[in-house]
Formats: C-alpha cells, sequence, structure tokens
C-alpha cells in the first residue's frame, strides 16, 4: 500500500484537497479486496534471559544412580560356602565395562524382604504337610537370628493367589498361618509372582536399602494364569527381586515346570533346588509315595522308581531345600559401586561379578533398570 498523507481537520477546504479523498477510498477498497492488513504496531519485548542460560520452565533434570547393590553368593566346587572373600578377590562390569567396587561386606545388613509362596493347588495336596513344615523352619531360621527389619509375607496360589500374612518378623504368627494352609484347585504359578513382585516388593522401600527375594515352592507347572513367563521375569527384574524356586515333581517323571524353576531363577539371579530328584532308597520297607496315590503315610512297596514313585524320605529334603536358601540369604556377601554410566535414562543394565580365585563360583543378580520405582 502506497505511503499517503492524511490531511488534517483544520486543513484547507480547497477542491484540490478533497480530490485526495476518492483517491484514499479507492486505495482502502483495492486493500480489502486483496486481503491485505496493516502492518501491526511492534511492541517493546522484555530482554530475554543472558546469552547461553536456559528458562528454569524448559530446564531438563537429570536424575543419577547413586549406589547399585550386588549381594553375592560365593560356593566351591562341592558346593559349600567360601566365607574369606576380601574386595581384591572381585571384579564387577556392567554392560561390559569395569565399575570401581566401593563398599564390601562379608556379612550383609540389608536387611531381608521375603516373600514366601507355597503351591496350594490339587497337584500339591499329597505333599502341602511337607511343605508347609519345611516353609515354618524356614521362616524360624530366617527370622531367628534377623535384625527386626527382615520381614516375611506369605503367599499361596491354586486358581487365584492370596497373601495369607502380610510382612511380618513375627515367627509364631507365621508358623500359625502356615500349618492352618489346606489345598484348593487350579494353578496360577505366573499370575502368583507377578502379584508378588509388583504389589509387595515394589512397595518394600528403595531398592539399595533392601533385599527383595521370593522363595516359590512349587512343581512349576501353570495352566490359566493371565501374565506370561517373559512378564514375570521383567517384573521380577524392575522390581530387583531375587526367585529362589524350589522343585516339588514326583521323582521319576518328565515335569516341563523343572525348566520353568530353573529359567525363572537364573533369569533373576536365584537359584533353583530340586529335593526330589534323588532316587529313592532301595530299602522297601522305607516304602514310596506313588504320583497319584491318595493319602501321605501309604506304603506302596516294590514300586520302582522308572515307574515315578518316589520316596517318603525325599520329602523330607523339602526342609533342607529352604534352609539351604536361608543361609544362602544370610552368608552372602555384598559389593556396591557407584555406576560409570550414571544417568537414570530407564535401561536395563546387565551385572556380571568375577573372581581372581580359583575354584570359587560365584551368583548374583543379574542386572537392574536404572529408573525410579
Amino acid at each position: 500500500m502506497p505511503n499517503v498523507s492524511f490531511v488534517s481537520d483544520r486543513a484547507s477546504n480547497s477542491p484540490e484537497k478533497r480530490s485526495v479523498i476518492p483517491i484514499l477510498l479507492a486505495v482502502a477498497a483495492a486493500a480489502l479486496m486483496t486481503g491485505a492488513r496493516p502492518a501491526p504496531a511492534q511492541q517493546a519485548t522484555p530482554p530475554g534471559p543472558p546469552a547461553g542460560n536456559v528458562p528454569a520452565s524448559t530446564s531438563t533434570i537429570h536424575a543419577t544412580v547413586e549406589l547399585v547393590n550386588v549381594p553375592i553368593t560365593a560356593l566351591n566346587k562341592h558346593g559349600q560356602r567360601v566365607i574369606d572373600l576380601s574386595m581384591d578377590d572381585l571384579k564387577v562390569f556392567e554392560d561390559g565395562v569395569e565399575q570401581k567396587i566401593t563398599h564390601f561386606e562379608r556379612e550383609t545388613r540389608i536387611p531381608l524382604k521375603i516373600g514366601l509362596i507355597l503351591d496350594t493347588s490339587n497337584s500339591a495336596r499329597p505333599k502341602l504337610s511337607y511343605e508347609k513344615d519345611a516353609a515354618q523352619q524356614f521362616s524360624d531360621l530366617i527370622l531367628s537370628n534377623a535384625s527386626s527389619k527382615t520381614q516375611i509375607f506369605l503367599e499361596t496360589f491354586d486358581a487365584s493367589s492370596s497373601i495369607v500374612q502380610d510382612f511380618t518378623n513375627d515367627s509364631d504368627l507365621l508358623s500359625d498361618k502356615i500349618q492352618n494352609l489346606k489345598a484348593g484347585g487350579g494353578k496360577a504359578l505366573y499370575d502368583a509372582i507377578f502379584f508378588a513382585c509388583k504389589e509387595k516388593m515394589m512397595k518394600t522401600g528403595p531398592a539399595e536399602e533392601v533385599r527383595r527375594v521370593l522363595v516359590v515352592v512349587s512343581d512349576g507347572m501353570d495352566v490359566q494364569s493371565q501374565h506370561t513367563l517373559d512378564q514375570v521375569v521383567s517384573m521380577a527384574r524392575v522390581a530387583e527381586t531375587l526367585i529362589y524356586t524350589v522343585g516339588t515333581a514326583a521323582h521319576g517323571f518328565d515335569n516341563p515346570g523343572d525348566k520353568l524353576l530353573e529359567n525363572l531363577a537364573a533369569s533373576t539371579g536365584g537359584y533353583p533346588y530340586f529335593p526330589l530328584r534323588d532316587d529313592p532308597g532301595t530299602d522297601l520297607g522305607t516304602g514310596y509315595l506313588s504320583h497319584d496315590q491318595i493319602g501321605d503315610t501309604s506304603q506302596n512297596q516294590g514300586v520302582g522308581a522308572e515307574t515315578g514313585a518316589y520316596s517318603l524320605e525325599r520329602l523330607g529334603n523339602l526342609a533342607a531345600a529352604l534352609q539351604a536358601i536361608g543361609h544362602d540369604l544370610s552368608e552372602q556377601y555384598t559389593i556396591s559401586y557407584h555406576p560409570l554410566r550414571a544417568a537414570m535414562d530407564g535401561t536395563y543394565r546387565t551385572i556380571k561379578i568375577e573372581t581372581t580365585r580359583r575354584g570359587v563360583i560365584l551368583r548374583w543378580k543379574p542386572g537392574y533398570f536404572a529408573s525410579a520405582e
């Protein structure tokens, strides 16, 4: 639009001046026809922040992983615990990069938060009394010498899972709840573990201040869970929960659940126990409990192991397996390190522990998620 000089009201009203008005009206009309708009008046803008500074409203906060705690079990080739390792005997790697160990303890002082999960489905009915006795001995062992902050909760599963007793350090209370358990129908193992990790372990406080452990007593079979094994392992890793498994399948059977229990323990840093795998004794006076037998005490003398029978004596080993887990948890080493990659970016970091001592076998948690809970 061309520059135009407007005439003041006090200006002369000569014909020359009046002739300007039609020209102005024509120009305005043309501007409206073409959609032109007068240029807006420029407004003063407040001064921005000094160069190099970012406004507070757009700043990003990067949280960091301050300390990673790794419980370690050390065994010799005979399965006996090695109790004389030092910090210099161990190396820790995160995603393949060696880290500097800053703390080392021979006896961990971090309190335990343990979930004891018992199979009370129909398949567990013949051996439930042995499971209960073993669970009671395990809880007594853990709580007898532990600090008041170490606690156990009791969960059972059949078609669904139930928290029979919430976290407690009262061994007598746990014993009463264990002995009152009864078998039901169905079997939803995965759902029980998933629930325990998400609804119980994730709510026990910061992972660096507690050790989270699930002890699962089951034959490893699942027929109606809504969750998959991969989902269970992923949730256990998010909750930084080690899973120890105790297999209860009858001796002599090809049980696909055993492999599942092995994978579950190995993927989370725990360990699988199979106390019923040993061959039954040859003394027929001991008797055998067949896989489909009704009742816990009747004798099936002469039934061979190849038929899927197992000795009553093997059921007593359930208690020994749980006691071994109890000693494992109470006699671990703990190392800590500040990760070189400190950003809490939500990634899963793998952990590997090596020892310079020959003949020593180590077990440790396989990794952690670098994210806030």
